[in-house]
């Protein structure tokens, strides 16, 4: 007996080194090196190429937006066109998941990109990019009327601080999205230790040489490095590195206007309409989408009170006019209790969540505008408006920054693209106007005051009747010109997972269950 267990201590001795090497080796996995499945190569390993890929991980959602899960719905009219505008015929269309603002954005959101303006750009040589961002405050001005208090306090006082911000054209809200994109993406290599936070403390000044997320990703611009702690990023030789890629999925997809598609979408709130969840599975709502609604919100969605109280007793859903001359009823009970805009964050929200999608103010969207045909829109991710672009090289072949620090654009021309199958030209906005395909003609820009520049706004406003308040309604605007019934919100493409967060794509079944079918 002794000599068997001196066998085994033996044994084990000797064995006790192979595991210890076997642990460092990484073979029970808390080390082990993600290896490719195409050729066999270790990634992250700086003696095999030193590809470096990220962890999967799933997008983080940015400042102000709540998750938007795509999917197929009817878009255009639900109640009768009494306007005959016939630019709404009903259609069904898919739109991918995506993200977009909880509210319409409020003046202090604006005043906020006005003073990093004016601290970025405090030189008189940029005294144009400053004047060229504001509001235009005259939208409130009316020949019979008296609102001058408007026109020098609405965008400034603090009693308006979260009221929607107007009299912002289209333009001056796309140029918003893309300041906000990249003062988020700033804070979060801030945050994650990549950028040091005295970065944030001096942009009196910055001038072009300001934070901006292209120039940063093409090198055309050095922030002072910070100190990461636990830094996962490392280089092709294996050494830590502070500068960060997309690839490594801490920097956010771009703010931007949503298109009409998904502003219409989003409106609807039609997620509140599905079964709960089960699990990670929520079920199939697949024919609920034929169930139209009049409104945007989750109670009443064809009345305009709670009817939770009455259905006349009941408070309304929106700031909107409800007659001529009734912008918020009477003394002592007042129907809205806003004369003009109220608070972004009023109202009662729809089924994902969403403020004002009817009523408050009007909203920019993406599309250029024009009245519909069946041929005017693809089914998926149906939009108008692709001017295509690309980043402009010199002829050293390197990138280069505008005087704002943008990388610079250039127009993808025609002859670039009449190879290609998928679309032959490079700008697009009037893509099928008066041609034989379409068999419609508008006579943009010529005899009507539809145009190139002509752009899509959604939702009714507090000076709107409630026709309008109907998410398939729709109208237009110059895209240069503001009103004081005309705000935005901002969205963002989402990646990954159409579900949301914790959830694998695609339908899954276990290697079980799959192997049990009978073929």
């Amino acid at each position: 007996m002794q000599r068997l267990l001196n066998l085994k201590t033996i044994l084990l001795l000797s064995a006790a080194p192979l595991l210890f090497a076997s642990c460092k080796n990484g073979l029970f996995g808390k080390n082990k090196k993600e290896k490719s499945q195409i050729t066999g190569w270790n990634y992250n390993d700086k003696n095999m190429g030193g590809f470096n890929v990220s962890k999967e991980k799933e997008q983080g959602t940015g400042p102000g937006l709540v998750f938007v899960q795509g999917g197929t719905f009817t878009m255009g009219a639900t109640d009768e066109d009494v306007m005959a505008d016939w630019n709404n015929i009903p259609r069904r269309v898919t739109v991918s998941s995506f993200y977009i603002d909880r509210t319409e954005v409020a003046n202090v959101h604006y005043r906020e990109y006005l003073h990093w303006l004016e601290a970025a750009f405090d030189d008189p040589q940029y005294a144009k990019v400053i004047e060229a961002a504001r509001p235009d405050t005259l939208v409130w001005r009316e020949e019979l009327a008296y609102n001058e208090p408007l026109v020098e306090y609405y965008l400034r006082h603090p009693s308006y601080n979260y009221y929607p911000v107007v009299g912002v054209s289209w333009k001056q809200a796309n140029d918003f999205c893309l300041w906000r994109s990249d003062r988020v993406n700033e804070r979060i290599l801030v945050e994650k230790g990549y950028i040091n936070p005295n970065q944030l403390k001096s942009i009196q000044g910055q001038g072009e040489e300001n934070f901006n997320t292209q120039a940063y990703l093409k090198d055309l611009y050095q922030p002072q490095p910070g100190k990461p702690k636990k830094n996962p990023l490392m280089d092709a030789n294996g050494r830590p590195r502070t500068k960060v890629t997309f690839e490594d999925g801490f920097m956010l997809p771009n703010y931007r206007l949503p298109t009409e598609a998904e502003w219409e979408y989003a409106a609807y709130g039609y997620i509140n309409q599905n079964p709960k969840p089960k699990k990670k599975s929520n079920g199939s709502g697949e024919e609920l989408i034929k169930e139209k609604q009049v409104y945007s919100w989750s109670q009443n969605v064809n009345g305009l009170r709670d009817s939770r109280h009455g259905s006349w007793q009941g408070r309304f859903l929106a700031n909107f006019k409800r007659s001529s001359g009734d912008m918020m009823g009477v003394a002592g009970g007042l129907n809205d209790n806003a004369s003009i805009p109220g608070p972004v964050d009023a109202f009662y929200p729809n089924g994902f969540g969403i403020y004002n999608m009817s009523g408050n103010v009007n909203e920019w969207v993406a599309d250029v505008y024009r009245p519909l045909s069946s041929l005017d829109n693809e089914d998926f991710n149906p939009y108008r408006g692709n001017k295509f672009e690309k980043y402009k090289k010199n002829e050293n072949n390197e990138y280069e920054r505008d005087s704002l620090g943008r990388v610079v654009k250039v127009d993808v021309t025609d002859e670039e693209s009449a190879g290609r199958r998928n679309y032959q030209r490079g700008n697009v906005i009037n893509h099928l106007d008066g041609d034989s395909a379409s068999q419609v003609t508008y006579g943009y820009g010529i005899t009507t005051l539809i145009s190139d520049h002509a752009r899509v706004i959604k939702g009714g406003s507090w000076y709107d009747f409630p026709y309008w308040l109907s998410p398939g309604t729709r109208r237009f605007m110059d895209e240069n010109q503001g009103s004081s019934t005309v705000g935005f919100r901002c969205a963002m493409d989402r990646v990954g997972s159409q579900e949301g967060n914790g959830f694998k794509p695609g339908n899954n079944w276990s290697k079980r269950r799959q192997n049990s079918r009978k073929s």
